[in-house]
């Protein structure tokens, strides 16, 4: 494992420090921020916007699509330099991470010049409309319609937990198209207008207080024919495209789940004093176990870099290391709580909890995020150990009727409510 940057990545990491050094003051720097409010939005588009005109917004993508050509450990250099002056992820990460890379593999040259480049400088912000009630860990089980009609496609259905759909503009959404033949078979990806008439947006509520994910409701909503990406009841392979991109996206480059190693440190040396020896003596138990354990998942993302720096693949250690990672996340996270006593009640930011408060109640939901940890387990099982996979009785089982459509909308619709079209 090689931990230093070679000559050529340390020149990069000059030049994008050199550069975000230069705009400092006009990038976001919001820590939590949640981009409901139209103007906060504006706000993140202007700072992708910026960062785009610095060559430094896919820079792993082609030049001829408005990338640079980068390796996927520039990409990280990237990464790392803007976390370290705290600029939060860009507001079209989803489209930059997943749907992008999706439409360059699978897309039409027409669907390529209509959006990539909107995508690119912040223009247009997209979603990846995937889950849905029934359907998150088993994706081929979606029942989300798509039938064929004389000028496209009428879609009806649901999707759940979909990052970023109540400010998006664009999204690739996932639907059946046959019920006939095996539930993988019967899959067809399009683009999907998120502001056409019969698209409802309603935004979930979450214990950090933000509304990250939305419900996302389908009623008789028109798709032209050429918005189809990818093959008729192909749609299975272009998922698989976008799922692999969002591993990549969300693998660890390094980085500490819950918090980082010194900033726990920190924390502990300053809060320790305040607790009697008997509580002081088992905390630094628990901290010294929680050191060691952030250390090695640290080093397990070092790995990962190592292999990108060197132009390999990755293995598995992106999903070994999120297996270990979220446990000690929580960990980490509820010691940090502790440590800080009273103080976690009023503690806080503008967004009304502190940094360690934060990270312990949206932990929950990056537990699943990329895949949950059984998901994972099975893949290390299955593709490291050599074990047999997990029964799949009904992975060849026609889905053999109609899908039913998503429940109605409640007759009265909360204020968050967010209803496009007419």
């Amino acid at each position: 494992m090689d931990i230093d940057d070679s000559p050529q990545d340390a020149a990069f990491r000059s030049e994008v420090r050199g550069f975000l050094q230069l705009h400092l003051a006009e990038l976001v720097h919001h820590t939590h921020a949640d981009p409901r409010n139209p103007e906060e939005v504006e706000l993140y588009k202007k700072t992708q916007r910026l960062l785009y005109d610095g060559g430094l917004v896919g820079a792993t993508w082609p030049s001829e699509y408005g990338g640079r050509d980068a390796s996927s450990m520039h990409q990280v250099i990237i990464n790392q330099e803007l976390a370290a002056i705290g600029v939060p992820p860009l507001v079209g990460q989803i489209g930059l991470g997943m749907c992008g890379p999706t439409i360059i593999s699978h897309g039409t040259e027409a669907q390529k010049s209509a959006y990539l480049a909107k995508l690119l400088d912040g223009t247009h912000v997209w979603s990846q409309l995937f889950s849905e009630p029934g359907a998150g860990s088993d994706l081929a089980g979606i029942s989300t319609r798509a039938t064929q009609t004389e000028s496209g496609w009428l879609l009806n259905g649901q999707k759940v937990w979909t990052s970023g759909a109540h400010y998006s503009d664009w999204g690739i959404v996932l639907t059946r198209t046959d019920t006939t033949v095996a539930k993988h078979r019967g899959l067809t990806m399009f683009i999907l207008d998120l502001r056409s008439p019969g698209v409802t947006v309603r935004p979930l509520r979450q214990m950090t207080g933000e509304s990250a994910f939305n419900e996302v409701f389908f009623e008789d909503v028109q798709i032209p024919a050429e918005n189809l990406l990818g093959a008729v009841n192909g749609g299975w392979g272009v998922a698989l495209t976008t799922l692999l991109n969002e591993r990549m996206a969300i693998g660890g480059g390094g980085n500490d789940l819950g918090g980082s190693i010194e900033q726990f440190l920190a924390l502990a040396d300053e809060k320790l004093p305040g607790f009697s020896t008997d509580e002081q003596a088992v905390m630094r138990q628990d901290i010294g176990r929680l050191y060691t354990l952030l250390l090695a998942c640290r080093w397990t993302g070092y790995r990962r870099l190592t292999a990108l720096s060197r132009g390999e693949t990755p293995g598995p250690e992106a999903s070994a290391g999120k297996v270990a990672a979220t446990p000690v996340g929580r960990e980490i996270t509820q010691l940090a709580v502790t440590l800080l006593g009273d103080d976690a009640a009023f503690n806080s930011d503008a967004n009304g909890s502190g940094p360690w408060q934060y990270v312990q109640s949206i932990l929950p939901g990056l537990a699943l995020a990329g895949g949950a940890t059984e998901i994972l387990k099975n893949v290390i099982g299955e593709r490291v150990l050599g074990l047999s996979q997990e029964p799949r009785v009904d992975k060849a089982v026609p889905t053999a009727s109609a899908a039913p459509l998503a429940p109605p909308l409640p007759a009265s619709a909360p204020s968050v409510l967010l209803t496009t079209g007419s």
